[in-house]
């Protein structure tokens, strides 16, 4: 396990231990945060915890023509009950994603450190939101970091159904226009699934990082 120092480096994705961890320490300034992501890296920890910095394999992606939208969410979309916004609100995007409670997690891994951090990020146009709002109220949004090619997601939030869903499509949509290569979605998991995301190979990942 490699411990890093105020140095800005991260050792080599090679050396990333079988259980995805890559790094333990460091900070999260702007300058270390930019250069994990570019280097398929990203912080996951809870408080209480030493930042763990972590590149999985496989990787859980989408390649945006293969998002999957069901017939009943397209009834939902075709109705227009949610208004959609881009980057309007991102600290209440990612406070909401902070408290929103999950089953089967007793905690949250978005510590204040992380918020303070990534709002800082997105100050710089790195960090974006998605907002969704139903009668003016926030109900739903996610955040990540956009590459410019690859867009890094982090987190969602759903106060009513279907909201995170809504602000997951969108977000794609938008991708798409742009000619994005790809959604990192970092991690397995059943719902990302469902909406059509699935695990390559980190190299794989890499190449398409890599590539701009």
């Amino acid at each position: 396990m490699y411990y890093l120092s105020e140095a800005l480096f991260f050792p080599a994705i090679s050396q990333t231990h079988s259980s995805g961890i890559i790094a333990l320490g460091g900070d999260l300034s702007v300058d270390r945060l930019q250069l994990a992501y570019k280097s398929g890296i990203f912080p996951w920890f809870e408080d209480g915890e030493p930042i763990t910095w972590w590149s999985p394999n496989p990787r859980m992606v989408l390649f945006l023509e293969e998002l999957v939208v069901s017939k009943s969410m397209r009834n939902i979309l075709n109705r227009n009950s949610f208004k959609v916004t881009f980057n309007q609100n991102f600290r209440d995007v990612i406070s909401n994603c902070q408290n929103i409670k999950r089953d089967g997690q007793l905690g949250t891994w978005i510590t204040n450190d992380m918020i303070e951090a990534y709002c800082n990020l997105h100050e710089l146009g790195i960090a974006k939101s998605v907002e969704v709002w139903q009668d003016d109220e926030l109900v739903g949004g996610l955040y990540g970091i956009d590459l410019g090619h690859v867009f890094c997601g982090e987190s969602m939030f759903s106060k009513v159904s279907n909201a995170s869903k809504v602000a997951f499509i969108h977000l794609v949509n938008h991708l798409k226009v742009a000619n994005y290569k790809l959604l990192d979605c970092q991690v397995y998991n059943p719902h990302l699934e469902s909406l059509g995301c699935r695990e390559i190979e980190r190299d794989d990942f890499m190449q398409i990082l890599r590539v701009q």
